[in-house]
């Protein structure tokens, strides 16, 4: 039986679905105003603007990727496409009314827009949440295997059995993969689409060259991991000079100026509604339970972190330990002894963290960034994992990508658990957006609610 895909038959049930959509409005707005009578020459501009509207919305979700939902893909960014497809589409219906004779676009544009903003929005996450669900259960799946081992790929493996909603079905090839005949067959038999391969030379030249060319013959797509647990990947991107390809470094989304200034515009604003709004009463509680747990000491903790471009800063936190075991020379574990019981309660509701937002207002962190490691966590890391030091590209947030994706606390982090939380952090600074860090602001509340596991 043929698996079910998201194929072209079914973007253009839901192109047409959305043709529809946009045509309703007209309908529903003309079937209100019925009283209205209408000539032929006025059905007939209404008919052709219904086109224009539709052509429009076709040709626009090209740039969008409105109908592009890969198996990769976050909500937040296809919610972002959404709403800029809508806003860009929005904008063309107002310059179709100046030249336009048609009293619907002229006068109930806004309707339009409401409309398809309210009846958009829905069926869209409907659908990609759909998409989602069925890869969950292993429908809609494409079957892949793994030829070649690196580090890379050991993780990338990791996060594919992990995340059942990317619709990835592993099959381990136990056989000599040299043998290129039984591979092929393998390949047949169990309907591999994908073969992920590390980038970095792991097999023989010859049988690489041979596995190319059966699987182009084969209608099998190959996928290369890069070794991005040594190589500097993340900082250069692709690009051309006519036809010929380059890699340039890359240039970062707040590198501009723009970018910027949004970003730290929200953090001042942020961080003065929560130092007003919040702080301001629970501060005092928090010194008072402090001081009573445990009288000695000051009640805040002074660190020195590496924040933007390596810069050295003062981290603000309320301290949790004992006043003479209050030092910096050694991360905490699991049932640390130094920790205060008051100490114990506000690491669980990150509630220590709160006065960092001092620190987002002067300046040495974001309300949103790569969390900002102890200096001898920093010092063993970086000359082991090469683009460690991506992270400094931007400032150090009170939370972070890595942070709401689970990636927190220090078990594993010799091995795969601190390489995949830089991968997290490396992926936030290559692809920052204003609704990237909305979000994550979201989750870190959801996580405060409800609890975090990972928080100690």
């Amino acid at each position: 039986m043929q698996r079910l895909r998201y194929s072209r038959y079914f973007k253009t049930f839901v192109i047409l679905l959305d043709m529809i959509l946009v045509s309703s409005v007209f309908v529903i707005y003309y079937w209100r105003n019925f009283e209205v009578k209408y000539d032929s020459e006025t059905m007939e501009q209404n008919l052709l603007s219904i086109i224009l509207l539709c052509f429009f919305w076709l040709l626009l979700s090209g740039r969008t990727r409105l109908y592009h939902i890969p198996r990769n893909v976050t909500y937040t960014i296809f919610l972002e496409r959404i709403l800029i497809h809508v806003f860009f589409f929005f904008l063309g219906v107002v310059m179709l009314g100046k030249v336009s004779m048609n009293d619907f676009l002229k006068t109930e544009r806004f309707y339009l827009a409401g409309i398809l903003l309210l009846v958009v929005i829905p069926i869209k996450s409907f659908i990609f949440f759909l998409l989602k669900y069925l890869r969950s259960k292993g429908i809609n799946h494409r079957n892949i295997m793994f030829i070649g081992e690196s580090a890379s790929s050991d993780i990338l493996r990791d996060i594919i059995r992990q995340r059942k909603d990317y619709g990835f079905k592993i099959y381990d090839y136990n056989d000599n993969p040299s043998q290129i005949e039984h591979l092929i067959k393998f390949w047949k038999d169990h309907g591999i689409h994908t073969i992920f391969l590390p980038s970095e030379h792991c097999l023989e030249k010859s049988f690489e060259n041979m596995l190319f060319k059966q699987a182009e013959l084969n209608k099998v797509k190959i996928s290369l991991v890069p070794n991005i647990i040594q190589n500097d990947f993340f900082e250069y991107e692709f690009n051309y000079i006519e036809t010929v390809p380059i890699l340039s470094q890359a240039k970062y989304p707040l590198d501009f100026f723009t970018n910027l200034t949004i970003k730290r515009l929200f953090d001042l604003i942020f961080s003065i509604i929560v130092l007003i709004g919040i702080c301001s009463w629970l501060f005092p509680i928090i010194i008072l339970l402090i001081k009573l747990n445990d009288s000695k000491g000051s009640v805040f903790f002074v660190q020195k972190r590496y924040g933007y471009h390596d810069e050295v800063f003062d981290c603000l936190k309320f301290r949790t330990m004992k006043s003479e075991n209050n030092k910096s020379d050694k991360t905490t574990s699991v049932d640390d002894d130094r920790i205060t019981s008051i100490g114990k309660f506000l690491r669980k509701t990150s509630l220590d963290e709160l006065p960092q937002f001092i620190n987002v207002l002067i300046g040495n962190m974001s309300i949103v960034g790569p969390r900002p490691h102890m200096l001898l966590v920093d010092d063993f890391y970086k000359p082991k994992i090469s683009r460690y030091s991506l992270r400094s590209m931007v400032k150090p947030g009170i939370t972070g990508l890595a942070q709401v994706s689970g990636l927190r606390g220090d078990e594993g982090d010799m091995n795969i658990g601190m390489k995949k939380r830089i991968l997290a952090d490396s992926f936030y600074v290559k692809n920052w957006s204003f609704s990237m860090d909305i979000v994550i602001i979201l989750k870190t509340v959801l996580l405060l609610i409800i609890g975090d596991k990972n928080a100690r």
